[in-house]
């Protein structure tokens, strides 16, 4: 019995290590913004802004990239996915004046650039939350009569999709709450302007 336990104290520290052992790299960029008022910052914001969606001007964007290192081991007649270490690079891209701004505007101008950076990075968030999530879903699994471990992949595929849907429908859901009118990032434009 005292074995038994000691077994599941170790695997259960094992599968902690495996889930503290990835970090996301952050990285920031800046776009500059020209303008000593509130509303030359905001122009200059919505003429050189990154542009989603096509052709639209935003403030600012959180871009990802995830990539993956699984560790597929056939057991006997199955295979099981041991392990996954995610690598997961995120970029915030945000605006930065491009002179220096007089005291009162200069105030203004970092509480609106640090709500800015705090809604992006609920978005980073968002993401590491995703890697952490397919880790749950997708690790331990073990798929029988499959020793060349071609069917656990599609598998493994489908709960990446599954958690990936989930994660843009919070993605979603926070942006529509933060940009709706009187939202949070309506209310940071408006101290910015006025």
């Amino acid at each position: 019995m005292r074995w038994v336990v000691w077994f599941i104290f170790a695997a259960m520290s094992l599968m902690n290590a495996q889930a503290a052992e990835w970090k996301a790299t952050e990285n920031f960029t800046y776009y500059n913004v020209s303008g000593t008022t509130g509303p030359e910052l905001y122009r200059s914001i919505g003429a050189g802004g990154p542009i989603i969606s096509g052709n639209r001007r935003t403030i600012a964007v959180t871009n990802w990239d995830l990539k993956w290192r699984r560790n597929y081991q056939p057991d006997g007649n199955a295979c099981e996915l041991v392990s996954a270490l995610p690598f997961v690079t995120i970029t915030y891209s945000l605006p930065k004046p491009s002179q220096k701004l007089p005291p009162a505007i200069a105030a203004k101008w970092k509480r609106f650039a640090d709500s800015i950076l705090a809604h992006e990075k609920v978005h980073g968030d968002f993401v590491k939350r995703l890697a952490q999530q397919i880790i749950d879903a997708t690790v331990g699994l073990r798929v029988e009569n499959d020793k060349a471990c071609k069917k656990i992949r599609d598998e493994v595929l489908k709960r990446v999709a599954r958690e990936f849907e989930r994660y843009k429908a919070d993605n979603r859901s926070f942006e529509q709450s933060e940009m709706r009118k009187g939202g949070n990032i309506e209310q940071r434009v408006l101290d910015l302007v006025n």
